[in-house]
C-alpha cells in the first residue's frame, strides 16, 4: 500500500492518506487555511455539538466557516443522542461537507459529563445507534473517531469497530490513548492494530503520536492502517503532510528553516487578522506563535513578549523582527505550547 495511493470512502476518493484533525480550539478557519496549502488528504474543522447545531446557533455554524480550497473537508459531531444525529448529520452534509465524523474520543471533562466524547466509550451500543442514524440520513461518508478505551481495563476496540462497522460508517480512527490517560505517556499503538485485525469493511486510520515522517512509516509498518491523522503534529507545521509524503516515498527531506517558520507565522497571522476580531487575534498568537518558533532558541523570551502584547502592529513587529536563534532552549516544555494537551 502507498500512502500516495488515494484512499476510498465510498463514493469519495481522497487524495492520499494523511489527514489532519479537528482540534477543539485550534484548527480554526486560519489554521486549515494554512493546512489546505499542503494538501493533507482529508481535514476536519473542530467540532461541534449536534445540539446547538440543530438549534442553529450562530457561533456554532461560524466552527463550520471553510474555503473552496479546503477540501476535502470533514465537519465533526458531538453528541449522545440518536435522536438528533439524523438531523445535524444532515445539517453537515448540506452545508457542503464532503464527511461527517463522530466524536468518541474527546476526554475533556464538560464534554462526557453527559456521555459524550469518550463518555460513549462506555456504552458501545449507543454509538451504533447514533452513527446508524447519521448513516441513514446522508449519501456522504460517515466516520467515528474513538479512543482505545475509557481506562486500561475498559478497552472495547475490537468490538467498537465491529459496532462502527454494523452501523455502516466507512471508517473508524483509533487514537492509542485512553480517555484516563489524557495526552499522557505514549500512545499504544498495540490498540489501534487490534482495530485494523477486527476490521472487514471499514477503514481504520491511526491517531497519536504522528509528529512527522518516521513516526507516520512505523505507524503504518505497525499497525496495517489505512491512514493516519496528524493531531498536534499540524501545530507549528502546516506542510507536515507533504514533509510524511517525502520520506514515505524516500524523497529527500524538504529544508524548513527558521525564517520558514518566521514566514509561516506571519502568513497565519495576516489570516486570523482577517478571520477574527483583534482581541482573539491577540489571544491566539500567544500560543500560535510559539507553535511556529518552539525550535528557536529564543522561544521563551518570544512567548513572554507576545503574551504581553496587546496592540497588532506590536504582535507584527514581533513576528517579523524577533531574532532567532537556532535550537530548542533546554527549559522550553514543548506541551506548553500545545493548546490542546
Amino acid at each position: 500500500m502507498s500512502s500516495q495511493a488515494p484512499l476510498q470512502f465510498g463514493q469519495l476518493k481522497l487524495p492520499n492518506r494523511i489527514f489532519y484533525a479537528p482540534l477543539a480550539g485550534c484548527s480554526d478557519y486560519p489554521f486549515r487555511k494554512m493546512s489546505a496549502k499542503y494538501g493533507p488528504g482529508l481535514m476536519y474543522c473542530e467540532m461541534v455539538k449536534m445540539d446547538a447545531l440543530v438549534r442553529h446557533d450562530p457561533a456554532t455554524y461560524h466552527l463550520l466557516d471553510y474555503a473552496p480550497d479546503m477540501h476535502p473537508i470533514g465537519g465533526q459531531l458531538c453528541g449522545s443522542k440518536p435522536s438528533l444525529a439524523g438531523q445535524a448529520a444532515k445539517i453537515i452534509e448540506d452545508l457542503g461537507f464532503d464527511v461527517v465524523d463522530l466524536n468518541c474520543g474527546c476526554p475533556v471533562d464538560k464534554v462526557t459529563k453527559d456521555g459524550s466524547g469518550s463518555g460513549m466509550l462506555k456504552t458501545p451500543h449507543l454509538i451504533g445507534d447514533v452513527l446508524a442514524n447519521m448513516v441513514a440520513a446522508v449519501k456522504i461518508p460517515v466516520t467515528v473517531k474513538i479512543r482505545a478505551g475509557w481506562d486500561e481495563k475498559q478497552v472495547q476496540v475490537a468490538e467498537i469497530v465491529k459496532i462502527a462497522e454494523q452501523a455502516g460508517a466507512k471508517a473508524i480512527c483509533i487514537h492509542g490513548r485512553t480517555r484516563q490517560q489524557g495526552y499522557r505517556g505514549p500512545a499504544n499503538w498495540d490498540y489501534i492494530k487490534q482495530g485494523k485485525q477486527a476490521a472487514t469493511t471499514i477503514k481504520v486510520i491511526g491517531n497519536g503520536d504522528i509528529l512527522d515522517g518516521p513516526s507516520a512509516a512505523k505507524m503504518f509498518a505497525e499497525t496495517g492502517c489505512d491512514a493516519v491523522l496528524v493531531a498536534r503534529g499540524t501545530m507549528g507545521q502546516p506542510w507536515i503532510v507533504q514533509d510524511i509524503l517525502h520520506y514515505l516515498e524516500g524523497l529527500p527531506a524538504l529544508p524548513r528553516t527558521l525564517e520558514d517558520c518566521r514566514q509561516a507565522l506571519f502568513e497565519h497571522f495576516l489570516w486570523t487578522q482577517r478571520y477574527h476580531n483583534d482581541h482573539r487575534v491577540s489571544v491566539d498568537m500567544r500560543r500560535v506563535g510559539c507553535w511556529y518558533l518552539k525550535k528557536s532558541s529564543g522561544t521563551r523570551q518570544f512567548r513572554e513578549l507576545i503574551s504581553k502584547a496587546s496592540e497588532l502592529s506590536v504582535i507584527k513587529d514581533l513576528i517579523l523582527n524577533f531574532p532567532l536563534g537556532e535550537g530548542i532552549e533546554e527549559d522550553v516544555d514543548e506541551r506548553e505550547v500545545d493548546c490542546c494537551a
